[in-house]
This record gives structure tokens, C-alpha cells and sequence, in this order.
């Protein structure tokens, strides 16, 4: 092949690289989320816009970036609430609008990777978002709290909400309370009578239904708990559902180190699993029965709120 004609023939290859099929092309390896529906991130504007035709209604998802044990990992509290208001939006019409990932944990902070801020940054940003949601015409805000670290910032953004905007807000594990139909008879093991909350047997089970790949069951395992002696003479109670001693146990456990109280979640635990539980006793199955039941739920109560306050043209919602 002459000079002349090679370079003809590179040429030639070159222009067909070009002009390939984009079916054919080299994508990103890691990509591989499905476009879900409802899901704002994954929206353009007019499906945006063809919603706002049918429902004027946001879940919210506000969670946390936060140590949870050696099995967990950090993004569980984000994980858990977006993927449930992702399963509620595939059974009725809402929006789910990530706005934050970290939220209030001053407490996990002696475990590399937690990310903690202000009450006053989450609330402010929160309210700035479902501002720019009403100006494009929704109403109707079922705020999904996924950390209960959370829960006094939320209670305080959902009045703003209510007094200070065109807007209505509910906190969604409340307003779905009601509605919640758990299985009359649960394995024996659920019953076990051990104190278990942040990243314990729940919580697990809870990872392993909504995003299984990222548990390590490998690092499950028992654990102990390190308590001021006079929350540790509290906890059968707590544990026993009393409301008095539930209420007096959490006001003090689970706190900053700085504060002197002795119950930041490293100075209970050393792996930063809040349970009395052996953590390898959670399962797929359980988290399942939990979940499956606050989602059907939230859609009641969302189509009962639908009967009661039927959706306004809109036109009358927009403000532009």
C-alpha cells in the first residue's frame, strides 16, 4: 500500500470512528441505575411539568452521612429514606426530591466519615428547597425523616413551612402511623427483649431489602454496650416500650462528647453499633416486612390526603 493510500485509509478509519453508532461507544463501566420514575434527579422539565398536572405533592427524603458500625454503611440513613420514597412514588404520584445528604450528627464524630451540620444550615436549606418547589406549582410536602437525629430540626421546618409559605407540610413516619398493618406472627427471634436501635438488627435488616450490596454481614457481629449506670438501670424499661423512660433515656443518650454526658456513640460502643444485639441476626426477610408495610402505609395516607384536599388547577399554582 503507497504512502498516499495509507493515508487515505487511516483517514477513512478515523471518520468512521467518528460517526459510529452511540449504541456501539465506550460508556461509563460504573453506571448502572435505571431511570426511575418520580425521581427528580432522573427528570427532565417537561416530565417535571406533566406531573405537576396530576399532583402538587413532594417526599423529601432528610437523612444523614454517618457512621453506622463496621456491616452499614454511611450513607445508610440517605439510602433508606430515598429508596423507600422512591418505592412509595412507584404506587401513586409524588415527586421524590433528594435535597441533602448529611444532616445532624455531632455524636458520631469520633468515626471517620461522619459529616455533621448545624441545625440552623439543614433547616435553612430544606426551606430554601421547598421555596423553589412552590414557585413551580407544588403544595403538599411529606418531609421523610431517615435519621432521627434529625427530628427536632424537621418538626421546626414543617411549621415554617406552614406558616410562612403557600405550602403544607406533614412529617411522613407520623401521618402514616395510623396506617401501618404489621404481620400478626413474627419469628421467634424478633422478639427478643435487647435494646437495638442505631445500626443494630433493624437497621441491618432494614439494609438488606434496600440496597443489599452494600451490607458486609462479614463484620456483623454481638456487641456490647458502655452506659452511665443510671441509664443502664433505665433500659429494661426502655426496652419494654415505657414512654417516661423512653423519653428521659433519650434526652441524654446519644450526645456529644463535649457535652460531659458520657454517651457519644464511641463512648458506648467501640464499633459504633447502638444495640445489645448480635447484628448477624438480621435478615432480607425482615427488613422486607417492615419496609413493605410503611410503604403501603405512606400510600394511604397519601391518597386519603388526595380525597380530602383535591388538587387545585395549575394554573393557581404557579407563580410565574
Amino acid at each position: 500500500m503507497g504512502a498516499i493510500d495509507m493515508r487515505t485509509w487511516l483517514l477513512f478509519l478515523s471518520l468512521s470512528l467518528l460517526v459510529s453508532s452511540p449504541s456501539q461507544a465506550q460508556t461509563n463501566p460504573l453506571w448502572h441505575s435505571p431511570k426511575i420514575k418520580n425521581y427528580l434527579p432522573h427528570m427532565t422539565w417537561p416530565e417535571v411539568d406533566d406531573l405537576l398536572s396530576r399532583s402538587d405533592m413532594v417526599i423529601i427524603p432528610i437523612p444523614a452521612i454517618e457512621q453506622h458500625g463496621p456491616q452499614l454503611p454511611i450513607g445508610t440513613d440517605y439510602y433508606s429514606g430515598e429508596e423507600l420514597a422512591k418505592l412509595i412514588a412507584q404506587k401513586t404520584d409524588v415527586l421524590v426530591a433528594p435535597v441533602l445528604l448529611p444532616g445532624i450528627s455531632p455524636y458520631h464524630m469520633e468515626f471517620p466519615g461522619t459529616i455533621t451540620l448545624s441545625a440552623d444550615t439543614v433547616q435553612r436549606v430544606y426551606f430554601e428547597a421547598v421555596q423553589s418547589l412552590i414557585h413551580h406549582g407544588f403544595r403538599r410536602f411529606l418531609l421523610l425523616t431517615s435519621h432521627a437525629g434529625n427530628r427536632g430540626v424537621v418538626r421546626y421546618l414543617i411549621d415554617r413551612i406552614n406558616q410562612e409559605t403557600p405550602g403544607i407540610a406533614v412529617e411522613l413516619n407520623d401521618a402514616a402511623a395510623p396506617f401501618v398493618k404489621m404481620p400478626q406472627h413474627e419469628p421467634k427471634e424478633e422478639k427478643i427483649a435487647k435494646f437495638d436501635r442505631h445500626a443494630g438488627v433493624g437497621e441491618t435488616s432494614q439494609g438488606l431489602y434496600l440496597f443489599p450490596t452494600l451490607v458486609n454481614m462479614s463484620k456483623a457481629g454481638k456487641n456490647e454496650l458502655t452506659l452511665p449506670d443510671h441509664l443502664r438501670k433505665m433500659l429494661p424499661q426502655v426496652v419494654a416500650g415505657d414512654d417516661a423512660a423512653t423519653d428521659a433515656f433519650l434526652a441524654e443518650a446519644l450526645k456529644p462528647k463535649d457535652t460531659g454526658k458520657h454517651t457519644s456513640t464511641r463512648e458506648m460502643n467501640r464499633t459504633g453499633v447502638w444495640s445489645e444485639r448480635d447484628t448477624r441476626d438480621a435478615s432480607a426477610e425482615q427488613g422486607r416486612r417492615v419496609n413493605e408495610a410503611f410503604v403501603d402505609a405512606a400510600v394511604q395516607f397519601i391518597e386519603q390526603w388526595r380525597t380530602l384536599k383535591p388538587l387545585e388547577p395549575l394554573s393557581n399554582r404557579r407563580a410565574y
